[in-house]
C-alpha cells in the first residue's frame, strides 16, 4: 500500500496560488502549478475542481483563464482541504464481512472501529489548527 498524496498536493497548489497572487498575479494556470508540484496538469485540475466545489478556489475561463483563491489563506485550514479532497474515512474495514464463526473474525471490526474513530478525531483536530497561511509561512522559511 502506498500513502495518499492528495492532501499534500492540494495544499501545495493552494500555497502556490496564494504566493503567486501576492506577487501581483490574478490567476494561476494548472500547468504552472503542476510544474511546481512536479505532476501532470490533469492531476492539478482534478484537485482544483474539488477545491472549487468546497469554495476554496475559483476558476476563470476564456482569455486570462486560470485559478485564484476564493478565500484568504488565513481563513483556510488543512481540515478544509482534507474534507474537500479526501471524502472517505481514513481507514476502512474489510471489503467483505469476516467469518463471523471465528472469534477474531467476529470481533475485529468493532475493536478496530473504535480505534480508528479516535485516530480520525485526533487527525481532524490537528488539521483544523493549521491554516494555509501557516503552511505558506513554513514553506517560505524552509532552508534551500
Amino acid at each position: 500500500m502506498s500513502a495518499n498524496s492528495r492532501l499534500t498536493i492540494a495544499a501545495h497548489a493552494l500555497a502556490w496560488i496564494g504566493l503567486y497572487q501576492r506577487q501581483g498575479h490574478e490567476v494561476a494556470t494548472s500547468e504552472q502549478i503542476a510544474t511546481s508540484a512536479n505532476t501532470n496538469p490533469v492531476v492539478i485540475r482534478r484537485l482544483l475542481g474539488e477545491l472549487r466545489k468546497a469554495g476554496l478556489v475559483q476558476s476563470r475561463r476564456g482569455v486570462g483563464a486560470g485559478w485564484s483563491l476564493a478565500r484568504e489563506l488565513e481563513s483556510m485550514t488543512l481540515l478544509d482541504v482534507y474534507e474537500a479532497v479526501e471524502p472517505g474515512p481514513l481507514f476502512a474495514m474489510h471489503r467483505t464481512t469476516p467469518d463471523q464463526g471465528c472469534v477474531v473474525g467476529h470481533g475485529i471490526q468493532p475493536a478496530m472501529q473504535g480505534i480508528y474513530e479516535g485516530i480520525e478525531e485526533t487527525l481532524r483536530q490537528e488539521l483544523a489548527r493549521v491554516t494555509l497561511e501557516n503552511v505558506l509561512r513554513d514553506v517560505l522559511a524552509a532552508p534551500r
